[in-house]
């Protein structure tokens, strides 16, 4: 039998990437990427429109070097190497507990009170009220007296709450009276009754409303949240960075959707982190003069005591003059004398502040460690001096040494009384917190419909080629000839040929499940595509796949013809009853049996009652005449499936199958006969073993390659050869195959002219 002949492979290219694949995939989409990029686009731009702008309060603040508390220790931090940049300390400083918690409990920002409004565009439509007056209310919608239109405020003073219900969304009510309000918990209980500017107690519950601006029957939100959580908030949305490194300027912001609540919390940590760091700086200050006041009586009774043995030695040796060469080593002595002096004094401070492991006290012990072996080794030239020279300049080095450290003592006792006196700090506010009202910070219109619209498009084309990935179903005519199967003929998809197929079915589900009522009850006319629209393009690949079969079946042993499907939703039903009609029309005497006696759709199409048909021909419970029926379509005759058997396989196995199949092959021009699908059921095997030519309906974008491959081992396990496919309901691509070769060609009614 001839059969047309198979396609060229398709070249495997291995990994390497198809633009024009892809860029057709994206073509093939376009509808669905444009409706998810257009839907995002919508929502964003909405987004942008209705959400609520958040606004930037700035501030600046300047944090200068600090001053040592003792002589030398700036020196002796820079060699430890453990001084970090003072903004950054300060930035810290700047953003704890310790001045954040104060700005929350002063500004009450643990307590929420938001009006109700409406989901979405409420907060939009509030915003843009203009009052008449400062403190006027919107009126109520009709109906929704409990939202808020704009103008509605609440002002809370103090509130005390149990600790059950501290987190807790509660709902305060404007009563009917002015000034009145109700309070209600989670469960709409009510807690306490109450008048504005006088407070209110009842339930454990503490409440003293300031003002409120609302009209009869509005609702406003109110929530106490834990101070940890609120501090956290605060700090999370504090921001603070040094303006160029090392400059000691610090630019400060906070957003919040209120301007005026952003520059008095910003106005208020600024505050507060300056009035800490000068309170900080003063009791530094005397922490470090009371240091210096307990070491100066102690310092000037050594400097008497140095000034007494020193006259007294005078007096003894009779001598006020020392050598030239005991005079430099005295020098040498007094300088190393006056910083190892200096050195331990600080010791003294340094081991309340830190620990011995800390880098600054390991400093300064190293520098300790060396004055004192540069002094032994002066020391050592001292012992060979003469011995009243070496008591000369003993003595006369305790005196310099005493008097230099009692002098700077004394002065930086003097600073340190000022720097106390003055309680001024490091840091100083340059810019007070402002808000440019004019231009918020989020949301940035622009960014956010562009961020969107870009957004929905990628998830849009990540999904086409993700469910292009996941989807191995077949898409073009080549995938079918590779598996060994030659293809006859390629049917485009056309919108009508579901509703041909898909209203019965619906109608049908329709209905009760009872045996009597499950036959389909809707009107009895013919559903064939080729009588609604013989010009459609899948009624032409019908034609070309009329042709090829004539070919094809010239030398078959018989004029019987099988479609079968390899799973459900192949479309065989509709091959076999637009193929049937097609031949029919060209003059030939065409039998369409429905060997589905399953779930067979023939009758449907065909506007016909399913019964008596193949179950009861076969059952011996009708004659052929009562079984076989006419259509509108000249030459074409029909025999349903009947009512479904109990056995549909052991009726087609009977004898009286085969001797039926030859003798409407002998009254008929063609026999065509559908079969349920192979991997289902086994029907369509056993049909295949009486009909010359059998055909597979592949459904575009439907079976996959593995299910056609199964189907065909499955027939020719049973020796039954499948002589080719048929591309069913194949669709329009940008690339690869698309139902080449059909077009719409009409005919023109020509006109004579007038």
């Amino acid at each position: 039998m001839n059969q047309p002949t198979h396609a060229a492979p398709i070249v495997d290219d291995g990994d390497e990437i198809d633009l024009r694949q892809l860029f057709g995939i994206l073509l093939d989409n376009k509808w669905l990427i444009g409706a998810v990029t257009g839907a995002f686009l919508l929502l964003s731009l909405g987004y942008a429109l209705l959400a609520a702008p958040v606004y930037q309060a700035n501030a600046m603040v300047q944090v200068e070097q600090k001053m040592p508390t003792l002589p030398g220790l700036s020196d002796l931090s820079d060699l430890a190497g453990d001084s970090a940049p003072e903004a950054v300390t300060e930035i810290a400083l700047m953003t704890s507990r310790m001045v954040v918690g104060k700005v929350v409990d002063d500004l009450h920002m643990a307590v929420t009170a938001e009006p109700a409004r409406l989901p979405l565009f409420g907060g939009f439509i509030a915003r843009h009220y203009s009052p008449d007056k400062a403190g006027d209310v919107a009126g109520a919608w009709p109906g929704l007296s409990s939202y808020d239109f704009g103008g509605a405020s609440l002002d809370i003073q103090h509130i005390d709450l149990p600790t059950s219900l501290v987190g807790t969304e509660l709902t305060l009510v404007a009563a009917d009276e002015a000034g009145q309000f109700r309070l209600y918990d989670e469960d709409d209980n009510l807690l306490l009754q109450g008048t504005v500017g006088a407070p209110a107690q009842d339930h454990g519950v503490t409440l003293l409303v300031k003002a409120l601006a609302a009209h009869p029957g509005q609702r406003f939100a109110l929530t106490e949240a834990p101070r940890l959580r609120t501090i956290g908030d605060v700090q999370q949305t504090v921001a603070a960075s040094e303006q160029g490194k090392d400059s000691g300027i610090i630019a400060i912001s906070y957003q919040d959707t209120d301007p005026a609540r952003a520059t008095a919390v910003l106005n208020a940590v600024v505050n507060q982190y300056v009035h800490q760091n000068v309170a900080r700086a003063s009791a530094e200050a005397a922490n470090s003069l009371e240091f210096v006041k307990e070491q100066l009586p102690q310092i000037h009774q050594h400097l008497k005591e140095a000034e007494d043995a020193l006259a007294a030695y005078q007096t003894k040796v009779s001598t006020a003059d020392i050598s030239l060469q005991t005079k430099g080593l005295l020098d040498q002595v007094v300088v190393v004398d006056t910083n190892l002096s200096q050195l331990k004094l600080q010791q003294a401070e340094v081991e309340g502040k830190f620990t011995a492991k800390h880098p600054a006290y390991h400093a300064l012990m190293v520098q300790i460690g060396d004055l004192s072996a540069k002094k032994d080794k002066l020391e050592g030239e001292i012992n060979k001096l003469p011995d009243t020279q070496q008591g000369l300049l003993r003595l006369m080095r305790d005196v310099q040494v005493t008097t230099q450290t009692y002098t700077e003592m004394m002065g930086q006792g003097q600073q340190l009384s000022i720097a106390q006196a003055g309680t001024v700090g490091n840091a100083r506010v340059i810019d007070h917190a402002q808000v440019d009202t004019s231009q918020p910070v989020k949301p940035k219109k622009a960014v956010v419909v562009l961020g969107g619209t870009m957004l929905g498009g990628f998830l849009a084309v990540a999904f086409v080629f993700i469910r292009h990935m996941l989807n191995p179903a077949m898409e073009d005519p080549a995938e079918i000839e590779q598996l060994g199967l030659a293809v006859f003929a390629s049917v485009p998809h056309s919108p009508q040929q579901d509703q041909v197929l898909q209203l019965p079915e619906r109608r049908r589900r329709l209905l009760p499940f009872s045996p009597e009522r499950r036959l389909y009850k809707g009107p009895k006319r013919v559903r064939l595509l080729a009588m609604q629209d013989p010009a459609d393009l899948a009624i032409e690949a019908m034609r070309s796949l009329r042709t090829a079969l004539h070919f094809a079946t010239l030398e078959a042993k018989n004029n019987v013809l099988m479609i079968a499907g390899a799973s459900p939703g192949a479309g065989k039903t509709f091959v076999s009853s637009n193929l049937a009609a097609v031949i029919a029309q060209a003059g030939q005497r065409v039998l369409l049996v429905d060997a589905d006696m399953r779930r067979g759709m023939l009758h449907h199409v065909m506007g016909r009652s399913s019964g008596p048909g193949l179950s009861e021909l076969l059952a011996g419970r009708a004659e052929l005449a009562q079984a076989v029926h006419d259509t509108p379509i000249e030459g074409l005759h029909f025999i349903g499936r009947g009512h479904a058997p109990p056995n549909p396989s052991e009726l087609l196995m009977r004898p009286s199958f085969g001797a039926l199949v030859k003798q409407l092959s002998t009254q008929y021009d063609l026999v065509i006969i559908d079969t349920p699908p192979v991997l289902a059921v086994t029907d369509a095997v056993i049909v295949g073993s009486h009909a010359a030519t059998s055909l597979l309906v592949v459904r575009f974008g439907h079976n996959q390659a593995r299910e056609v491959t199964l189907a065909h081992q499955r027939f020719e396990q049973n020796r039954v050869r499948l002589h080719g496919a048929i591309f069913n309901a194949v669709q329009r691509r940008a690339t690869g195959y698309y139902a080449y070769g059909y077009y719409k060609y009409d005919h023109q009614v020509e006109t004579e002219p007038a």
